[in-house]
């Protein structure tokens, strides 16, 4: 009798991607959910007989064991073994086929397996390696730490490959449109390849393959590389307004080009990301393996160094914000949510997880953030890993202004508790409307629980400073407290192009006549509270009746500010208002000004592999030409990759459109996203929702 050997294998791609869920992402090779068997094929020269076995071997990583559970050995057999890797007989027929059925724990390693088939007979045996195949987490399963039970809310934060991010602030949340695009080709080989360049990985390739199997550790891996601070990671940070040697973190439109531009540059970090591009491109690599998630914007975001729960926001007596200290406050600020169990804690911290990608503190020496369980933070249980009180903080922070007049001396103007962490927000489940979740990370400002919590977190604490809150609180102004109150209101539009009108509320809450000298600043600035430029002040002296209000209007041309505008078109204005033996007021407002709208208009029914016309349309508010203008247009499953267009240069006050054309590669609705750059509008963004049909 011929010895047995191997004539044909199939891994059934197809098939095995449809029962597995991974039948979206563009690759050849077979994608497989943990914890779910899949379908093989062999042919063998003859039938096998019964003093033959086939020893089928799974495994992953250098060096692979089956101690560290990183190598599985799987003798053929006729019934499962559980929870355990297995191979079990299907068909057997007679012309020596069979499909064979291998399934691996719920809890295995994710990540790239090879797979060998051993033959074993009396006179030796010959083993064969047949190759690849990509084991990711499996949301769709009970038994896996992922496991998400709503089906609505699993097709959103697993197979959702577009979104929308919450940008601007308080008084003006507006939204970007972001291509995840997790099942573009070749995004889930680099998002395996950044587990491979990882910090744990080059330290030790062993026990960090081995580790893979958990969620949690994966989580907090990612948060650190996909930030280059530490690792060659995949994004540079850069706040500065100044992009000169990369992109303007602003005219990106999604993760794909982030990702395969950091493989295409040997794996050095993409220039530049700010917080929401980081968000992006962690939320796309967690989506990709497996773990459901989603991005969160927190407006008025606290970044508290010190650990006191206080952020000290400093002005000089003329108005002008200074950059003292290292706390801030960010108009808004990023991160993500991944969805697994706490097996770590207890369950019932279980659900949502914070990661924050963004590189703002060291955590255990590397720049990385969470996982920290959403509901710990409502509870202000701090003492919990990882990263709590950072992740506290950042939504319950409260603000102390100072002023810091001659030699130095400081005075407390005013203490706020309600104004950090508000309105934190998400895309909903199956639209494209804002939800609020600020109830999942607080309870009510102003709430008798907010307070307890916030006491309770900060007794947890044990300032490391004395300098800040626990110190300053006692620390009275010089003075009596103010008898004015002040705040600025918008007059008409916020336009770039056009006049910014703003009016000064002064009330006087006193029986008395007073005084008030009013020094006043604007400055552009960027989200995150960096200074760029001191665009205009003045001064005014104002007498108040007793109980009176008064308006005093300002107004700063577009000359003024319009060499010093970021891509965030961010502005901040502020007023130090001065009674005599009384303590100043500081009243402030941060205006945004919006870009001209891009119109984008679908001109036939889209229709897959049919191209489609798009137009667009534009209007030159300036008196003034606009040039160097680029658009950028990406959506994944309607065209590869993206599309850069050179459109000419545009006359003062000029309407104007272009066309282009997509060709939709997958039915369904797709979104399609652009960015239209040119000398004086540095990143207009638009994103239209498109069905296309088979």
């Amino acid at each position: 009798m011929a010895d047995l050997r191997l004539t044909d294998f199939n891994w059934q791609t197809q098939a095995n991607g449809y029962a597995h869920h991974t039948d979206k992402y563009y690759s050849n090779e077979l994608i497989t959910r943990r914890g779910q068997p899949f379908k093989i094929k062999i042919s063998l020269n003859r039938p096998i007989t019964s003093l033959e076995r086939l020893i089928f071997t799974a495994s992953t990583g250098p060096n692979p064991s089956e101690s560290a559970r990183t190598k599985a050995v799987m003798p053929l057999s006729t019934e499962s073994s559980g929870s355990s890797w297995s191979a079990i007989l299907g068909s057997n027929n007679q012309d020596g086929s069979m499909t064979i059925a291998i399934s691996s724990p719920a809890n295995a390693p994710i990540g790239r397996y090879t797979l060998s088939i051993q033959i074993a007979s009396q006179g030796g045996s010959t083993s064969t390696t047949v190759g690849t195949w990509v084991l990711l987490f499996n949301p769709w399963l009970q038994e896996d730490a992922v496991f998400m039970r709503n089906n609505a809310e699993r097709e959103e934060y697993v197979e959702e490959d577009a979104g929308i991010i919450y940008v601007g602030s308080t008084n003006r949340i507006s939204m970007v449109g972001w291509n995840f695009g997790q099942f573009e080709e070749d995004i889930l080989n680099i998002s395996l390849i950044i587990l491979d360049r990882s910090l744990n990985f080059r330290r030790d390739p062993v026990t960090d393959v081995a580790r893979r199997n958990d969620p949690k550790y994966i989580g907090r891996v990612l948060s650190g590389m996909i930030n280059g601070n530490d690792d060659n990671g995949v994004l540079s940070g850069n706040w500065s307004g100044d992009y000169t040697g990369g992109k303007d973190p602003r005219n990106w439109n999604g993760s794909v080009e982030i990702l395969k531009q950091w493989k295409k540059n040997r794996f050095q970090p993409v220039r530049f990301g700010q917080c929401w591009v980081f968000a992006g491109t962690l939320n796309t690599v967690l989506r990709c393996l497996g773990i459901p998630a989603r991005v969160i914007t927190n407006f008025n975001s606290a970044h508290d160094t010190d650990r006191n729960l206080t952020i000290d926001v400093y002005y000089d007596p003329l108005g002008n914000p200074l950059e003292r200290g290292s706390d801030s406050i960010w108009n808004f600020h990023v991160w993500n949510e991944a969805w697994f169990v706490r097996i770590d804690l207890s369950s019932q911290y279980n659900g949502w997880q914070v990661l924050d990608a963004t590189p703002q503190e060291r955590s255990q020496g590397v720049f990385q953030c969470g996982p920290a369980s959403v509901i710990a933070v409502r509870q202000g249980d701090v003492n919990l890993d990882f990263d709590m009180p950072f992740v506290f903080s950042e939504v319950n922070a409260d603000q102390i202004t100072w002023i810091i007049g001659p030699n130095d001396n400081k005075k407390q103007t005013s203490s706020k508790t309600s104004s950090v962490g508000r309105f934190i927000s998400t895309k909903a489940v199956g639209s494209n409307s804002r939800m609020d979740v600020t109830d999942k990370y607080k309870y009510p400002e102003g709430s008798k629980e907010e307070r307890e919590i916030f006491n309770k977190a900060l007794q947890k604490m044990k300032p490391t400073s004395t300098f800040g809150a626990t110190a300053a609180r006692g620390e009275n102004p010089e003075g009596k407290p103010s008898s004015i109150s002040g705040k600025f209101k918008v007059n008409g539009t916020l336009e770039v192009g056009k006049e910014v009108n703003l009016v000064l509320q002064l009330k006087n809450q006193s029986d008395d006549w007073k005084t008030v000298t009013v020094n006043m600043t604007a400055w552009t600035i960027v989200y995150n509270g960096t200074l760029v430029h001191e665009v205009w002040k003045d001064s005014i002296t104002a007498s108040l009746d007793p109980k009176e209000e008064a308006e005093y209007p300002l107004r700063l041309t577009y000359a003024q500010y319009e060499n010093f505008l970021t891509a965030d078109n961010m502005i901040r204005i502020t007023a130090v208002c001065q009674v005599t033996d009384e303590a100043e007021v500081v009243v402030e407002r941060d205006v945004i000004l919006d870009n001209p709208a891009l119109t984008l208009e679908l001109m036939d029914q889209a229709r897959v592999q049919t191209p489609v016309r798009v137009r667009v349309w534009f209007a030159n508010p300036l008196d003034e030409p606009v040039n160097n203008c680029v658009l950028t247009v990406e959506g994944s499953g309607l065209m590869r990759g993206n599309l850069k267009i050179g459109v000419p240069n545009l006359l003062p006050k000029e309407r104007s459109n272009f066309k282009f054309e997509i060709t939709p590669l997958k039915s369904g609705t797709k979104q399609l996203l652009i960015d239209f750059s040119c000398s004086k509008f540095p990143a207009i963004k638009a994103f239209l929702s498109v069905d296309v049909t088979e």
